[in-house]
């Protein structure tokens, strides 16, 4: 019996509203067959990074060699290295009837929704309380300038007027709920 192909899911939203740590809780029901896609990269490896399994360490040729060849779903520089999603892995994992994950920032979901069939995928973005709970959020970091802090905020208040273009709109008001809504989306559209 032929495996039936994976969903692509497309997880996004703005910069600190908790994209990551609802992900990790999503992955962890072993019932969504989920695979989080890695991410390819011109960056050096950092210590305990494995080739592989954090990323797909490049060269800058080979990286342009795969936006040349369509071969990444979205791709951004940033800090001088480029980091991209490569079509062939998400596409191997998917053919292996695994559910891939992408968490990626808005504009590299705009990407994805532009070369990806609407039938083929699920997009879904998770939103903040309100702009001040997001605020809260990315200053409770502590690791940004205020200028850096206002140049983000600044960039999610333009990516929350986005949210008409994608399937699912979410709320992370409490973690553990915004991941059971969208372990429940995942479920209903893999019944389709």
């Amino acid at each position: 019996m032929e495996n039936k192909k994976g969903l692509l899911i497309i997880l996004s939203g703005p910069s600190g509203v908790g994209k990551g740590t609802v992900r990790k809780i999503v992955m962890r029901d072993k019932s969504l067959n989920l695979v989080y896609s890695i991410s390819m990269t011109t960056r050096l490896p950092r210590e305990k990074e494995v080739e592989g399994k954090d990323y797909f360490f490049v060269s800058k040729e080979v990286f342009d060699e795969n936006i040349k060849n369509n071969n990444l779903l979205e791709y951004a520089e940033f800090v001088g290295n480029k980091y991209g999603t490569p079509r062939d892995y998400v596409e191997r994992l998917r053919n292996e009837g695994k559910n891939v994950i992408l968490e990626i920032e808005v504009n590299g979901a705009q990407q994805v929704l532009s070369k990806t069939d609407k039938d083929d995928r699920i997009s879904i973005f998770l939103v903040p309380p309100s702009i001040e709970e997001l605020e809260s959020r990315i200053r409770h970091r502590r690791s940004e300038e205020e200028d850096i802090i206002q140049q983000r905020l600044n960039k999610a208040k333009r990516e929350m007027s986005l949210t008409d273009q994608y399937d699912y709109v979410v709320l992370n008001d409490k973690v553990g709920r915004a991941a059971g809504e969208i372990k429940s989306i995942i479920r209903k559209n893999l019944k389709k």
